[in-house]
């Protein structure tokens, strides 16, 4: 491996399902539950994660990807700290808040969150520089192991983007799934994705 290449990778977990991401409804600052469904899906990831050792455990703020993080076993440990970073927090989408994309688009027709204006929220590069942060500060730790992000679907697509060198609006290309794990890491000096939507 490359010297410039560090060792570990990035596992992403996509917060389980809440009611509102069941709906579509566009969920930023909002705290909504886990349904017992989402409490499944992460659940279901913990056996899977059992067999990773973590240098960082990362999650968003909101308590629905806290709690995943909590039921997948992502907790800290002697040998694993475990931190809140307020970047990793979903798109805010400002007066679009618990609105689906189709109720929007009965005003503003062929709306989506990556390509069109969304009224006192964020751009998708304000987003992307907040992933750009959170690629930034979880570097270091790459190099003593593996990364755990536990967040949110939007936020998690155009960090995605980022660590591939994509502009943030490519986030729109890849689909990230209530409950899913993917692996970021590298190939050679290239970074790649190397699982993606990995289910419970």
């Amino acid at each position: 491996m490359s010297p410039q290449v560090p060792p570990g990778r990035v596992v992403l977990l996509r917060h389980g399902e809440t009611e509102w991401s069941r709906l579509g409804r566009h969920t930023g600052s909002t705290d909504v539950d886990l349904t017992a469904e989402g409490e499944r899906q992460a659940a279901g990831q913990a056996a899977r994660l059992s067999t990773w050792s973590f240098s960082l455990v990362a999650t968003s703020p909101r308590v629905r990807a806290r709690r995943t993080a909590d039921l997948a076993g992502l907790v800290a440990t002697p040998e694993t700290g475990r931190e809140v970073w307020d970047d990793l927090a979903e798109w805010d989408y400002g007066r679009y808040e618990g609105i689906t994309t189709a109720t929007i688009r009965e005003t503003v027709p062929g709306w989506t969150v990556w390509t069109a204006p969304v009224p006192g929220g964020e751009t998708a590069e304000q987003v992307g520089a907040r992933a750009d942060a959170v690629l930034g500060r979880l570097r270091p730790w790459l190099e003593h192991g593996d990364v755990a992000l536990v967040g949110h679907g939007h936020m998690l697509r155009v960090l995605l983007g980022r660590w591939l060198g994509l502009p943030p609006r490519a986030g729109a290309y890849f689909v990230l799934a209530a409950g899913g794990l993917s692996v970021l890491g590298h190939e050679h000096e290239e970074p790649v994705v190397e699982a993606l939507n990995l289910a419970a």
